[in-house]
């Protein structure tokens, strides 16, 4: 017999396979020893009473032992001298597009204007240590795309668009823990994922397909409303009659294409703010109502949202045990971001803290969201020196609108330097992560502190462009076989539903195309 049982344990108890074991026979009414079969299918911590806990879904069974299951990436067809299909963008959306394009009998050519993994990483290195962006190949850009560096977070909500568990499960299959299966936030790690990322182009090149680097898109080739294909940089022309246009959010070379060529994009509503800098013992402290973090107890991390004058304040990306990225696309900009190490044991803890924006930005047009971006971000670099060193204020001095005379330790390579954030940023923003961060610190015991650092900026949260799309065929409405794709397309929000949306995209593709 099967059984499904619910139980809570202490964190130790739900380390010990023993008392997991013990305590799900007793669940379901079995004698002790009676479960032949014992597997974990959810796992959470529940933080809301002084004593943590954690929950577990188990599956029991009192005939025999579980099998370990196989998970291993499928067995792909050649799909070299099938129909091509170009995929522009090598991050979560693209990839998975170009691999159930494979599994559906189509050749993907992914055209990735950054470099591969392993040679991308000089081109980080250059942004901490000397400050140089190249604007190709960058935290943002490159293959695996912001996904790849922006920490692994796979938790999503976007469950009715797709199958969730398909991609999780792909991601195992590439290299991934088996634990993203079965904890409630799941998570890979930046230092795991390029490896991952690795294999699955490697899947992709090994069934026929092609993955292309240094190959930035900058023309489209559409007559009769039709797309036909694509110009690069060098002046290369590729063609084919369906194209994906995968390209993340900071691809506003891209944006302003589509604006010149007549093509309907819409302004989008998104959020800006700062990133926020804690030492992980206070959020430990905060979230387990301890001061020494249980040893069975991962980094805590935080949740936090507070309306403020009619518009929503909430943290973002939160990353235990993390750093602060560096993520300008562009020399003269700063941009933050955050990510962890698969065992989040840096001493850090930081998170977005941002403000949504909803309505036209400046003049209103379809990429003011983009110009109100860039202006912001600008100043930024302008306040650090027109370096990538960050603008950077102690969090209660931030909400008191006060110069701080010295800055905490701080996680962010390229460094911080003191500036007033609260007038570098609009007043709107800034008055309402003021009142946003005194909700919250009387929300958690701690929080508000000025060990904490408050860095700007805080700008590309979500893309500030839509790029319209028929809800039933996924092709835009103007032009046959663009198949605006992922999160730069305004249709994803993370690493799992802009693989989903990919997914989605490839298989219209294969259902639209004529035979």
């Amino acid at each position: 017999m099967v059984r499904t049982v619910d139980i809570v344990l202490s964190p130790a108890a739900a380390a010990d396979p023993s008392q997991v074991r013990e305590a799900a026979e007793a669940a379901a009414g079995w004698r002790a020893g009676e479960a032949q079969g014992v597997r974990i299918e959810k796992r959470s911590i529940d933080a809301r009473a002084r004593h943590v806990k954690v929950q577990l879904r188990i599956t029991i069974d009192n005939e025999r032992a579980f099998d370990e299951e196989a998970v291993a990436p499928a067995e792909r067809a050649d799909v070299s001298t099938k129909p091509k299909v170009i995929i522009v963008g090598c991050g979560p959306a693209g990839m998975f597009a170009a691999l159930r394009c494979i599994e559906l009998g189509l050749c993907p050519i992914v055209l990735e204007r950054g470099k591969d993994v392993r040679a991308r990483r000089r081109d980080l290195a250059a942004i901490t240590q000397q400050g140089i962006v190249d604007g190709d190949s960058n935290y943002c850009f490159g293959e695996g795309g912001a996904g790849t560096y922006s920490d692994g977070k796979l938790y999503t909500r976007s469950g009715k668009r797709g199958d969730i568990m398909a991609v999780l499960r792909t991601f195992v299959a590439y290299g991934a823990s088996r634990d993203i299966m079965v904890d409630a936030h799941p998570h890979i790690g930046t230092n795991k994922l390029p490896d991952i990322i690795t294999a699955m182009r490697q899947a992709i090149v090994g069934a026929g397909g092609e993955v292309r680097f240094g190959a930035r898109v900058v023309d489209f080739l559409i007559t009769d409303r039709q797309m036909r294909g694509v110009v690069l940089a060098t002046g290369e022309e590729l063609r084919a009659a369906q194209l994906i246009l995968a390209t993340g959010h900071s691809a506003r070379d891209v944006f302003e294409l589509l604006a010149r060529k007549g093509i309907a994009i819409e302004r989008k509503d998104f959020a800006m703010g700062v990133r926020i800098e804690h030492p992980q013992s206070i959020i430990d402290a905060a979230r387990y109502h301890s001061a020494v973090r249980d040893p069975y107890l991962p980094p805590a991390s935080y949740s936090a949202v507070e309306q403020v004058k009619g518009l929503g304040v909430y943290s973002f990306c939160m990353c235990p045990g993390g750093i602060i990225a560096p993520c300008a696309t562009a020399q003269d900009e700063i941009v933050t971001n955050g990510w962890s190490p698969s065992k989040r044991n840096n001493p850090f803890a930081n998170s977005g803290v941002v403000v949504e924006l909803r309505g036209p930005r400046g003049d209103g047009g379809t990429l003011s969201g983009v110009s109100y971006q860039r202006e912001v971000e600008h100043a930024a670099w302008i306040a650090g020196g027109k370096t990538q060193a960050a603008p950077a204020q102690r969090m209660v001095d931030f909400i008191d609108g006060m110069q701080s005379v010295n800055l905490p330790d701080c996680s962010y390579p390229p460094g911080i330097v003191s500036h007033r954030v609260d007038q570098l940023l609009p007043a709107d923003i800034a008055e309402r992560l003021q009142l946003g961060l005194r909700a919250f610190g009387n929300k958690m015991k701690g929080y508000l502190t000025n060990e904490a650092v408050v860095v700007a900026v805080e700008s590309r949260t979500s893309s500030p462009v839509r790029i319209p799309r028929d809800a039933g065929s996924l092709e835009h409405p103007q032009i046959r076989g663009l198949f605006p794709c992922g999160e730069g397309a305004g249709y994803a929000g993370g690493i799992v539903s802009a693989a989903i949306d990919g997914v989605r995209c490839a298989e219209r593709v294969a259902a639209l195309r004529p035979m």
